[in-house]
C-alpha cells in the first residue's frame, strides 16, 4: 500500500506554481495544446509534480490528437487512483495520484492497444525525468 502524503493548502501553494496548484489541488484543466508535454517525445518517466511518485513511462505515451499528454497505461496501476467524476454534466473517470491525491486528468476507453485506454493527463500535473544517457 502506498504511504499517503498530506499537506495543508498553504504548503501546496508554496510548493506549486499557480497553474500546478489549480490543476492538481482544485481539479482544474490546462487548455488543450498549451501544456509543456503534449507533444514531447523525450524518453523518460513522468512523475507527480506534487509528490514525485512515478506515474507513467514515456514508452506508453502516444499522440491522441487531443492536445494533452496521453498514455495507454500507468507505470504501476496502484499509483493512479480512479474516481467517478460527474462534474460539468458529464460522467468521466478521473485519474488522481494515489500517493498525494493530485488531480492528473481523466481516463477514457478510446486508447490504443494493448489496453484500449487513454490516460489524458495535464502537463501541469507531471514532471518528466529524462532517461539517463548511457556513456558507453
Amino acid at each position: 500500500m502506498t504511504e499517503k502524503i498530506a499537506k495543508t493548502e498553504a504548503e501546496w501553494k508554496q510548493q506549486l506554481t499557480p497553474e500546478q496548484y489549480h490543476v492538481t489541488r482544485e481539479a482544474g484543466t490546462e487548455p488543450a495544446f498549451t501544456g509543456k508535454y503534449w507533444k514531447t517525445k523525450d524518453a523518460g518517466t513522468y512523475h507527480c509534480v506534487c509528490c514525485g511518485e512515478e506515474l507513467f513511462d514515456s514508452t506508453t505515451k502516444f499522440d491522441s490528437g487531443t492536445g494533452w499528454p496521453s498514455f495507454y497505461k500507468p507505470a504501476d496501476e496502484a499509483r493512479v487512483a480512479e474516481h467517478k467524476d460527474s462534474s460539468y454534466g458529464m460522467v468521466r473517470t478521473e485519474a488522481r495520484c494515489a500517493k498525494c491525491g493530485a488531480h492528473l486528468g481523466h481516463v477514457f476507453e478510446d486508447g490504443p492497444a494493448p489496453t484500449g485506454l487513454r490516460y489524458c493527463m495535464n502537463s501541469a500535473s507531471l514532471d518528466l525525468k529524462p532517461q539517463k544517457k548511457d556513456n558507453k
